[in-house]
């Protein structure tokens, strides 16, 4: 089933008169009856730019497996080609991105009415990045699918079992986030900074509406050489952004930053189970990037605040991505 809706996603937005429409931008050849030899810039094709993911778990992190206990995010970028700044125009470099996540009460065992329930999320979209006179934009639709038809909690018991741990127990599944589909908007704005050579800063603001819906503002700060000119995404639970298009030379690059967002409404907490949202949402992280000749690496601790009235305490989560190229 999920598999029919994806595709008939996919569909939707290709027929869509927007997309539709900047694909006859993108791709039409103007008559030249000047000169038929000169070729035409619309000529080009679209071609994969770039590729990045990065795995989050709480295990990695405060060593616990409770509340934001793991995701997976990986993303493509494609467009005409790439010179350290994203085009002007919408739609010219697309991102594709795919997130898995489960989120889990503190007990995977008991059940507990005061915690949070048990959530599988699988979502899929499509997001564009524009650079307009050093304003930076990301803009984005995703389709998330929640609930058991994301059969993320069969993989978690797989997993634990794997490792001869005990997975979530049939009363806690009985109580997660019933099956759903929630389309999703993400946008960013922000603005990059270069303080000196080796020291950038970027403040930026996120709007969020489906799953969740909230409203962010924040920093990020960079020390070194590694990540400039290259294109990066932000994954949507820790606020770390990984790299998609690299240009590096070898070296280092330390960040380090922090948001904070107003939180409307969340559909891993409903109101209607007796769940009281934290309205103010902390995230506060930073990380290392490597960067060698042929490997490329990247570790980072994000500390969540608390997400809703009765968690007892924030959580610190860790990130990492290996790149080997051969």
């Amino acid at each position: 089933m999920l598999r029919k809706i994806v595709a008939a996603f996919i569909v939707t937005l290709l027929s869509h008169p927007f997309v539709q429409a900047q694909t006859l931008v993108l791709t039409a050849e103007p008559v030249d009856t000047v000169n038929q030899d000169v070729p035409s810039p619309f000529a080009k094709k679209r071609r994969a730019l770039g590729y990045g993911r990065l795995t989050s778990n709480d295990v990695i992190g405060d060593g616990q497996d409770r509340w934001r206990a793991g995701s997976v995010t990986m993303s493509r970028a494609w467009g005409y080609s790439w010179d350290g700044t994203a085009p002007l125009q919408f739609g010219e470099l697309l991102e594709t991105r795919i997130q898995g996540q489960i989120i889990t009460p503190d007990n995977l065992q008991q059940v507990d009415l005061t915690e949070r329930p048990y959530a599988g999320a699988l979502s899929i979209g499509v997001h564009t990045h524009v650079n307009n006179q050093g304003m930076e934009y990301a803009l984005g639709i995703d389709l998330v699918a929640i609930g058991p038809q994301t059969r993320l909690d069969q993989l978690q018991k797989w997993v634990h079992d794997l490792f001869g741990k005990p997975g979530p127990s049939d009363a806690v599944l009985a109580l997660q986030i019933a099956n759903q589909i929630r389309p999703t908007v993400v946008a960013e704005a922000g603005r990059t900074f270069d303080v000196s050579q080796a020291m950038d800063v970027r403040p930026f603001a996120e709007f969020r509406a489906g799953d969740e819906t909230l409203t962010r503002i924040g920093i990020d700060l960079t020390f070194g050489t590694v990540t400039k000119g290259e294109l990066l995404s932000r994954e949507s639970i820790t606020g770390q952004r990984y790299r998609l298009i690299y240009r590096s030379a070898p070296g280092f690059s330390f960040v380090v930053g922090g948001d904070m967002a107003y939180v409307a409404d969340s559909v891993y907490l409903p109101e209607d189970r007796g769940y009281q949202l934290e309205t103010r949402r902390d995230r506060v992280r930073a990380g290392l990037h490597w960067q060698g000749e042929n490997a490329s690496a990247f570790y980072g601790l994000t500390y969540l605040g608390r997400e809703f009235e009765g968690q007892s305490e924030g959580q610190v989560t860790g990130s990492v991505r290996v790149k080997l190229r051969f």
